[in-house]
């Protein structure tokens, strides 16, 4: 199996967290984007539970809670990531409104129709876009707005090289209109939809990766995992700058009905 056909599941998880941890955001996204997509959400108040699932360390956690009213649990499998998140939060002063709790996007510790809106940025692909749709709705209040990231093909052709790639790491992956079908076969009115900017992914997520990459080489030289997982996240952005017209993050916000 050759580097870039590894999938992130072959190498050491400890490997993983240390560095992704090392990073503000562990996905493609950025503060605007986030923003803009809290703009499609009504009716928030003061007294509305949020719920981000596989928010990571909270970089998008942190950006909703100085812009949304109502309390917000981040949900985080990895422990490393939510004491991360719950120092961020209280660095921000957020503490009060803003909570970062371990458990699993497949099994929700919420009760039923008890949320406002759910966030996921970058991480509904650990269970699958249409699945998560589906399952999390019915922890959603009538009402109640999703708001997700997802690996979205912009053409419905694209080169082998791109489209075996994913085919191999996420074979799940669809294109905009297919999205939306899901989104509506799940019980949502789709709000809004729009493709993450290409800033997304070079400022806010390839150029802080660099010096990531670099510490844990140095850190750990000679290690074979270590520099075969730093191939595989290189090679992504490689084949991120080449074939980007062809794929990309798609926000898509729903409305349960």
């Amino acid at each position: 199996m050759s580097n870039e056909n590894k999938t992130i599941f072959d190498f050491d998880f400890s490997l993983i967290y240390e560095y992704f941890a090392s990073l503000e955001r562990q996905g493609p996204g950025s503060p605007e984007a986030t923003i803009k997509a809290l703009s499609f959400i009504d009716n928030l108040t003061d007294q509305s539970q949020i719920a981000d699932l596989g928010c990571g360390t909270g970089g998008q956690t942190m950006v909703l809670g100085q812009h949304a009213p109502g309390h917000i649990t981040g949900l985080e499998l990895s422990y490393d990531f939510v004491d991360i998140f719950n120092r961020n939060a209280a660095q921000l002063g957020l503490q009060d409104k803003v909570k970062g709790i371990t458990g699993s996007m497949d099994d929700l510790p919420f009760e039923k129709e008890s949320l406002d809106l759910i966030w996921s940025e970058g991480a509904i692909y650990n269970i699958g876009f249409e699945r998560g749709l589906t399952e999390w709705r019915e922890y959603l209040r009538k009402d109640g707005y999703v708001a997700v990231t997802e690996a979205t093909w912009f053409t419905e052709e694209r080169p082998a090289e791109i489209n075996d790639f994913w085919m191999f790491h996420y074979p799940l992956i669809d294109t905009i209109p297919a999205c939306v079908a899901k989104m509506q076969k799940a019980g949502y009115i789709p709000v809004a939809t729009f493709i993450l900017p290409e800033n997304c992914w070079i400022e806010h997520y390839f150029v802080p990766a660099v010096k990531a990459q670099e510490k844990i080489l140095a850190k750990y030289p000679g290690n074979k995992g270590v520099e075969e997982f730093i191939e595989a996240q290189r090679h992504e952005a490689a084949l991120y700058s080449k074939y980007k017209e062809f794929y990309g993050y798609v926000f898509y916000i729903g409305k349960k009905i």
